[in-house]
């Protein structure tokens, strides 16, 4: 009986975000609400269990997700991801620049929200195109597979970073099993994909013609490259402790909580204050600007993370969490397949990446604790999941369209056909690393 209320929540769930053009933060409350009733918890308390939600699972991750965004602002409004850009296409050249805007996005992709990458690299994209007159889709969309990666894969972006708190993984290890499997799904879907569409006709609209900053303007390569892979090498330090001998015992304590991702975000965000804001010649008067605009992008996507934990202790205080992995396990699926196939389903049904990730973990929470699933290879089979199937309903699908002026035939065939093949390798890349680390 359980399972079947569910089923009719998310379905519910589904109808409100997609039909009723519900909040998906409001969606989530009525929901929440509704699951909490038929699953019989006490009126008095179900409120509490979704107060309880909302702040368990925001508690931990505004900080880390908040000064991300500020961070990924302040690296886009200093100019440092176009000078990122640029040094990697100016030292290959033009017969490798699809393979250097590849690794650009992915670079920029790190401490950049999905949104906000794609604005900033899309201008990128089309001076490429117009320069050496070569085919939109095939030069942009592989870049952009980079920026999903990233997105679906690696904290500290939201729905990976949700994730690792809901499941007690390791944000360190996480990030690097992360990086060994997205190489491979970028290659695959970006510039192995893109030779296939080669012949789709595009023709970036004016309106989207780059208006770069002067080159003057712009800040040192090195500063660049360190400051927006600062959270990168400080997260992948702490996960390689546990590993090195003969650290003094108070060393070891300091190099543990700098290493703590909160921290890293914040050691980070001020390294960039100083070298991207005040030694530009910017006041933090102007820098506040920029932070306070972070923090509007990423307000509604902090709603719907809480949304999403609410709805998640429902299951869990209501007891319909382990009716359901009892249940599933009857599909006779590995966990890691499971994951995957909740969020690709959730998000071919909503559209939102993390949407779809973070329901699924509500899910899918009880049957990996009974199999005794590595959690970190968790976070990355269900992000790999929740990128699946993009169509009309993700918001994503009309930005890349619109941005490179396709039809919706042609949208299909490039994008959704892309996020589709990085969420198969992906779930691929889970099963293998499951076989030596599992």
């Amino acid at each position: 009986m359980a399972i079947l209320i569910i089923l009719c929540c998310i379905i519910l769930l589904i109808a409100l975000v997609s039909w009723a053009k519900i909040n998906p933060f409001l969606a989530f409350l009525i929901v929440s609400v509704t699951a909490g009733l038929l699953l019989k918890i006490p009126p008095l308390k179900l409120m509490a269990s979704i107060q309880k939600g909302l702040g368990d699972t925001l508690g931990s991750l505004v900080i880390i997700i908040c000064l991300g965004a500020m961070l990924g602002k302040l690296i886009a409004a200093s100019g440092a991801a176009q000078k990122i850009a640029e040094v990697l296409v100016n030292a290959v050249g033009k017969k490798y620049i699809q393979w250097a805007l590849v690794f650009a996005g992915f670079i920029i992709g790190i401490p950049l929200f999905y949104g906000i990458g794609f604005v900033l690299m899309v201008p990128l994209i089309f001076s490429v195109v117009y320069k050496y007159k070569l085919p939109a889709v095939y030069i942009g969309l592989p870049m952009l597979a980079s920026l999903s990666v990233t997105h679906g894969f690696l904290p500290p972006h939201p729905s990976p970073a949700a994730l690792v708190v809901q499941f007690n993984a390791n944000m360190g290890l996480t990030l690097i099993y992360g990086l060994m499997i997205a190489i491979p799904a970028i290659i695959i879907a970006g510039p192995l994909f893109a030779q296939l569409l080669k012949k789709i006709p595009s023709k970036p609209l004016d309106t989207f013609r780059p208006e770069d900053m002067p080159a003057d303007k712009l800040p040192g390569a090195f500063k660049s490259f360190f400051i927006a892979l600062l959270p990168v090498l400080l997260l992948m330090m702490t996960a390689a402790l546990p590993y090195i001998s003969n650290i003094p015992p108070e060393l070891l304590k300091w190099l543990t909580y700098i290493g703590e991702p909160s921290m890293v975000m914040l050691i980070t965000l001020a390294v960039a204050t100083y070298f991207l804001g005040i030694k530009q010649g910017k006041s933090m008067k102007q820098l506040n600007v920029v932070y306070v605009d972070a923090i509007k992008d990423i307000a509604v996507i902090l709603l719907i993370i809480g949304g999403s934990g609410s709805f998640k202790q429902v299951l869990t205080d209501s007891g319909a969490s382990n009716e359901i992995g009892l249940q599933l396990q009857n599909l006779h699926l590995h966990p890691l397949i499971l994951g995957w196939l909740i969020a690709a389903i959730i998000r071919a049904s909503l559209g939102s990446a993390t949407v779809a990730g973070l329901t699924a973990a509500g899910i899918i929470g009880a049957t990996m604790q009974q199999n005794h699933v590595d959690p970190n290879l968790m976070v990355l089979s269900i992000g790999a999941g929740s990128l699946a199937f993009s169509h009309v309903n993700d918001s994503g699908f009309w930005l890349y369209k619109e941005y490179f002026n396709l039809t919706i035939k042609d949208t299909f065939k490039s994008w959704s056909a892309m996020e589709s093949l990085i969420a198969v390798v992906g779930l691929g890349g889970v099963m293998l690393l499951n076989v030596f680390v599992g």
